[in-house]
């Protein structure tokens, strides 16, 4: 039996090749899943009679072995296979015969594709967070490297004020703390059980679906059975706009490194072997690893507008539309993993220029530290604002080149340690710990 579905009646090739799609590639992704939702679903089948003891041993065991396979990367999606639901429970039944027919009782390929997704994205997200704090670390650490290092702010691409490398750096760090309350609300989205909702209408079996939510770790269930099928698409939206909230920190910071290598800037370089040439300018180092994370990052940004489009509209109740999300979400995640740490790398060889500010094309940006120093002289502001204007306008503009802020946030204090203790917080919310302990209890 080839298909979960299958009835005796062959379907057209053309159409079958079609319906399938990339499901049995992008499936892969989702075979370990699949079996961790099937460990707790027997385990649940087991306790409402629905599986007998030495029945629940024999396929729990088998099950443990598949996930070995897959770890191994052993396991395959064979041709006439339709999907990775439809590969497990063949290999049981094979395997063990009557006991691997049974498995199916009071679910869905809805409601397991579902669980599949979920247990895989809190995956993703967990390995997602964890490296998006090592590149938060590493940003604090180099902001911190180079807090005494002045460079020019920008208001409309002019030279505007005074900043530093210390702002610079823990900027970027404090958006991706930013970024980590969304992830983190992404992860709650995920992280509830849909198993038991069946093809989105429940079952006449008597289900436990609390049991399921406790096997496999998840922090509460989609009670409602329709609203659980309602879940598929949403919930790839909701930890796509997480994904695509790193991915705009991501091009933010990589636009702003492209900008500040090119010659007119020259605020920061990389090593000739980070860099790659022109093949008739001999003299170009050109920043193509931030280029290449610009797109990627940006092309991420689009993912949740073609996730929208594909579910809008859609009545409550499955349809096949819901299949080719995977196509555009499952890969994001290798996607913006990439991006991440390739500028973890490149960031941590990037060269700071000192002395940027020395130059006299930047003398401006201290004008509003000369009206400050006037206004603290007790000039009102805004004559303070008319004397420094016309020294500029007469070319007569000869600021003192030092930089007095001590405010929270500034120069003088950039308060990474709020940053840090914020970004933890956030971190530490996610529980990560109680899922992997709920894991290993399924494979133990």
């Amino acid at each position: 039996m080839s298909k979960l579905w299958d009835k005796g009646i062959s379907v057209d090739k053309l159409i079958e090749d079609f319906t399938v799609g990339q499901d049995r590639e992008l499936d892969l992704y989702l075979a370990k899943y699949d079996v961790l939702g099937s460990l707790a679903h027997t385990q649940m089948l087991n306790k409402i009679d629905l599986l007998e003891d030495a029945e629940l041993k024999e396929v729990q065991r088998e099950l443990k072995q598949i996930y070995k396979e897959i770890e191994n990367g052993e396991f395959v999606i064979e041709d006439g296979i339709e999907d990775v639901h439809s590969q497990v429970e063949m290999m049981l039944i094979q395997r063990l015969g009557e006991a691997g027919k049974k498995i199916h009782s009071g679910r869905s390929r809805n409601d397991q594709v579902l669980v599949d997704l979920k247990l895989y994205i809190r995956s993703e997200l967990k390995d997602l967070a964890g490296q998006v704090r090592e590149f938060f670390t590493l940003l604090i650490k180099q902001s911190e490297a180079h807090k005494e290092v002045l460079m020019p702010g920008y208001t409309h691409l002019q030279v505007a004020m005074p900043s530093s490398f210390g702002l610079w750096f823990g900027a970027y760090a404090e958006s991706l703390a930013d970024d980590l309350h969304l992830v983190q609300a992404a992860y709650r989205v995920a992280n509830q059980n849909p198993l038991g909702s069946a093809a989105g209408y429940g079952s006449s079996f008597p289900l436990d679906r609390s049991m399921t939510t406790q096997l496999l770790g998840f922090d509460a269930m989609n009670y409602n059975v329709v609203y659980a099928q309602m879940g598929r698409g949403k919930t790839e939206k909701v930890v796509s706009y997480a994904l695509s909230s790193v991915a705009a920190t991501l091009s933010k910071m990589a636009y702003d490194v492209c900008l500040y290598m090119s010659q007119n800037f020259g605020f920061v370089s990389l090593p000739d072997e980070l860099t790659t040439g022109s093949s008739i300018m001999p003299h170009k180092k050109n920043p193509d690893v931030f280029e290449l994370i610009r797109s990627h990052c940006n092309r991420i940004q689009g993912i949740p507008g073609q996730i929208t489009m594909m579910i809008n509209n859609l009545p409550s109740g499955y349809f096949r539309d819901l299949q080719i999300i995977k196509e555009v979400f499952i890969p994001a995640f290798e996607e913006l993993k990439s991006c991440l740490s390739i500028a973890q790398y490149a960031i941590e060889n990037i060269e700071v220029k000192d002395s940027i500010l020395e130059d006299d094309r930047y003398k401006y940006v201290f004008s509003v530290e000369e009206v400050n120093k006037l206004v603290l002289e007790g000039v009102p502001f805004r004559d303070a604002y008319r004397q420094v204007g016309e020294k500029i306008m007469n070319n007569d503009f000869d600021p003192e080149r030092t930089v007095a802020h001590s405010h929270e946030g500034s120069i003088g204090q950039l308060c990474n340690e709020g940053i840090v203790e914020k970004f933890d917080e956030i971190f530490d919310a996610f529980n990560f710990d109680k899922v992997e302990q709920a894991i290993a209890n399924l494979l133990r």
